[in-house]
C-alpha cells in the first residue's frame, strides 16, 4: 500500500508538508503543491479520507433535506446547493424529505449519523426535526420556508411579490380573481394569500372566501381546485396558482373546460420554469432566484460552522415578474 511517506520521497518533500497539502491546513508553496500532486498520481496514493475526518472532526459533506423530486423548483434548488457546496470543497449528501414531518426527523437524524458538518433543510409543516437540530446543536439553515428565527434561513420575498402580481391581474380590468393556495401550514402558503388579499384590499376589492381555493401545492388538487372555481355561480375571470405545479394543475382543467387564455380566463403563478416561455399561451409568472438561494444557503451554513455562536440571519431574496402574455400582456 502506498503511504504518505512513499508521496513525500517522490516529492522530495517532508511528510508534514505531504500532510498541509491534502488537508489545507497550512500554505504550500506552488512548486512543493505541484510536486505532492505529481507524485500522488504518478504512485496511485489514496488518502485515508475517514482518518483526516476523524481527526479534524470534519467530514466536508453538508447534508441537503429537501422534497425535491416532484417540484422543479425544489430539484433546482438542490442543483444550486450542490454547485455552491462544490466551489467550497464540500459534498453534498442529499435525502427527499417527501414534505412529510416523520420522514424529515428520520432524514435529519440520518444524516447526523453520518457526521455531515451542516445541514440544509426545506421545513415541513409541524417539523420535528427542527427541535432535533436544535437540540444536537446541529449547523443548520432552513431554505425556501422561513419557519423558526433561532436558525439561519433565507427565502424568497412572497407578499409584496403576490400583491404585484395580483394588482397587476387587477390593472388588466379584472374584479373577481381566483386563488389557488398550497398546502397548509407552510410559510409561503400563508405569506402568498397574504399577498393576495392586500392587493385586493389595496384595490378596494371584497375577499370572496369562494374564489380562495386550496390547490394542495400539488398538481392534481390544483386541477380540481380550479374546476371548482369555474363551478362557481359568479366564477372568477383571472387565476392565480401559488407554485408551478398548481399551475400546470389550472392549465390542465381550463383546457379541459375549453376556455381561452387569457381571452377567456387570465392565467398567472408563482415559480417560474424553463418551458414556461414556450406554453400557448405564454405563461406570465414569478421567477424565483434559484440559484443565489442555493449559494446564499450554502453561505449561510459555511458561516454558522466557522462560527456557532453568531446571531443568526435571516434573509429574504428579490424574485421577478416574468410578464408574458397569458395575463392578458400583449
Amino acid at each position: 500500500m502506498v503511504t504518505m511517506d512513499d508521496v513525500a520521497s517522490r516529492a522530495g518533500v517532508s511528510t508534514s508538508t505531504v500532510s498541509h497539502v491534502l488537508n489545507g491546513t497550512r500554505k504550500v508553496s506552488p512548486a512543493s503543491v505541484q510536486a505532492v500532486q505529481q507524485a500522488i498520481q504518478a504512485l496511485g496514493y489514496i488518502p485515508n479520507t475517514l482518518a483526516r475526518s476523524l481527526a479534524r472532526s470534519s467530514t466536508s459533506t453538508i447534508g441537503v433535506a429537501i422534497s425535491a423530486l416532484s417540484n422543479h423548483y425544489f430539484s433546482e434548488t438542490v442543483h444550486a446547493i450542490e454547485s455552491e457546496c462544490a466551489k467550497h470543497g464540500y459534498m453534498m449528501l442529499f435525502v427527499d424529505t417527501h414534505d412529510d414531518p416523520e420522514q424529515e426527523l428520520r432524514v435529519v437524524t440520518a444524516l447526523h449519523h453520518r457526521r455531515v458538518d451542516g445541514v440544509i433543510l426545506a421545513p415541513s409543516n409541524d417539523s420535528q426535526a427542527l427541535e432535533y437540530l436544535r437540540t444536537n446543536q446541529i449547523p443548520a439553515v432552513l431554505v425556501d420556508r422561513m419557519m423558526s428565527a433561532q436558525f439561519d434561513q433565507v427565502g424568497v420575498e412572497n407578499t409584496q411579490a403576490t400583491q404585484a402580481l395580483i394588482t397587476h391581474l387587477i390593472g388588466h380590468g379584472h374584479r373577481r380573481i381566483g386563488f389557488i393556495a398550497g398546502r397548509t401550514g407552510f410559510s409561503t402558503t400563508d405569506e402568498r394569500v397574504a399577498g393576495y388579499k392586500a392587493a385586493l384590499q389595496a384595490a378596494g376589492l371584497a375577499f370572496d372566501p369562494q374564489l380562495l381555493v386550496n390547490g394542495g401545492s400539488n398538481t392534481e388538487p390544483a386541477r380540481q381546485a380550479t374546476v371548482q372555481l369555474l363551478g362557481l355561480d359568479a366564477p372568477p375571470t383571472a387565476i392565480m396558482a401559488g407554485n408551478n405545479l398548481m399551475t400546470l394543475g389550472a392549465m390542465h382543467a381550463l383546457r379541459d373546460a375549453q376556455l381561452e387564455v387569457p381571452g377567456q380566463m387570465a392565467l398567472v403563478g408563482f415559480d417560474d420554469f424553463d418551458w414556461a416561455d414556450f406554453f400557448v399561451p405564454r405563461l406570465t409568472l414569478i421567477a424565483q432566484p434559484v440559484n443565489d438561494l442555493g449559494a446564499c444557503a450554502v453561505h449561510l451554513l459555511l458561516q454558522r460552522m466557522a462560527t456557532p455562536e453568531a446571531t443568526p440571519h435571516s434573509v429574504r431574496l428579490a424574485p421577478s415578474l416574468q410578464l408574458r402574455n397569458s395575463c392578458g400582456c400583449i
